[in-house]
């Protein structure tokens, strides 16, 4: 518990999240869409993805 605590207070594990759940509700938004020639929704998701696991990767500095 207490390490999952940690996490939440590195501010770069906090944005990572941040748009990793941003990219879930875009993709969520271009697969349920009726209108599938909108792919904005799809490479901006693939984009947020990635970079939300990036960040949520890095870790801080502190040898706390």
């Amino acid at each position: 518990m207490f390490v999952m605590i940690k996490r939440f207070n590195e501010l770069s594990f906090v944005i990572g999240l941040f748009f990793f759940i941003l990219s879930l509700i875009l993709l969520a938004g271009y697969l349920f869409s009726i209108q599938l020639a909108d792919t904005l929704n799809l490479y901006t998701g693939i984009a947020l993805s990635v970079f939300g696991v990036l960040m949520m990767i890095v870790k801080s500095n502190d040898d706390k």
